[in-house]
C-alpha cells in the first residue's frame, strides 16, 4: 500500500514537470510559426485595403491592440 502512493506520487511529478516542458516547447514552437501581429503587418494590411496609414495611425492602433491584450488576460 505505501509503495503504490509513492509511486503515484512519483508518476504526478514527473508528469507536472514533463507537461511543463512539453508546454513550454509548444508556445515557443507556436509563436515562431505565428509571431504577434507587428506594426509592419499592420501597415501592410491597410495599404491592401487602400489606405495611407500615417505614422500616428500604426501607433494608435497598436496601442488599441496591446490596450485589449491586458484587458483579455
Amino acid at each position: 500500500m505505501g509503495t503504490t502512493i509513492v509511486v503515484g506520487i512519483l508518476a504526478l511529478l514527473i508528469g507536472l514537470v514533463g507537461g511543463f516542458f512539453a508546454a513550454r516547447w509548444y508556445m515557443k514552437k507556436y509563436f515562431q510559426d505565428n509571431p504577434p501581429i507587428s506594426s509592419d503587418m499592420i501597415k501592410q494590411m491597410m495599404e491592401q485595403m487602400g489606405q495611407k496609414p500615417s505614422q500616428k495611425k500604426l501607433n494608435q492602433l497598436m496601442s488599441t491592440m496591446k490596450n485589449s491584450q491586458k484587458n483579455n488576460k
